[in-house]
Order: structure tokens, then sequence, then C-alpha cells
């Protein structure tokens, strides 16, 4: 119905969308939340939209630097969790596997 959903990138509406967001955040969330500041070069949205229509337009956005968006973002869709590890030596997401042993 609106053609392949990695086109969508390339509509003028999509690049407004995108300013936007880095205005809005111009930092790296990921960077951030470790304490570091890193500029931000990407908008990405949290969940993926799947080809949806109006989860690519209307679902939640956040901005993220190249590393994080090619690397640890990657990792968190392709295994379902993220794999960092805290100060603490723990894994920072409660959905790590390391959480779920023994239950």
């Amino acid at each position: 119905m609106y053609g392949n959903w990695r086109d969508w990138y390339g509509l003028g509406r999509w690049r407004k969308q995108r300013r936007y967001q880095l205005a809005r955040e111009p930092l790296c969330r990921m960077c951030a939340a470790e304490g570091r500041v890193v500029a931000a070069e990407v908008v990405d949205h949290v969940r993926h939209h799947k080809g949806n229509w109006n989860e690519f337009w209307l679902g939640e956005l956040q901005s993220l630097c190249r590393n994080c968006h090619e690397s640890r973002k990657r990792s968190i869709e392709r295994l379902g969790f993220d794999k960092t590890i805290g100060s603490d030596g723990l894994p920072v997401d409660p959905r790590h596997p390391v959480y779920r042993a023994g239950k």
C-alpha cells in the first residue's frame, strides 16, 4: 500500500521528523544512560515498526549515535535483551536470561 518501508526514510516527512527529533534530543540516549556525552546521528524507532505505516510515523523515537544504533541496538533486537553489564557486574536489562535462570 505504501511501498517498501525502507523507502519511507527517504520521504520529506521523515527528514523533517528526523531533524525535529535530533534537535529535541541531540545526544545519544544509550550513551547518556551510561553517563557519556556523545552526539546523536541516528533517529531510531524504540520498537521496530515492522513495516506498519502507523507505527513508523507514530511510534516512539530515540536519538542514538551510529555506534549504538549499529551494534548495541541491533543486538538487542536480535537477542530480545541488552547484554550490557552494569558497574555492579550484573546485566542492566531485566529481560537478560540471567534473571530467568532457575525459574
